[in-house]
């Protein structure tokens, strides 16, 4: 995965494996980073990795 892709809603939720409600409430409250291209969401691949990595690092505390 190229650090620079931008991958789209149904992208993100299948390399993340959740709902469409629940990813865009992670890009609602600002957990997930995402941007608008036009009317079109888009979410940094290293955004997801952020993601994961911050939550193994909770769960590891």
């Amino acid at each position: 995965m190229r650090d620079d892709e931008l991958l789209t809603v149904p992208e993100a939720m299948a390399r993340l494996k959740i709902g469409r409600s629940a990813l865009y409430d992670l890009m609602r409250t600002r957990r997930l980073a995402s941007l608008t291209i036009g009317r079109a969401r888009r979410i940094p691949a290293h955004a997801l990795d952020d993601y994961v990595q911050h939550h193994l690092e909770e769960a590891a505390r």
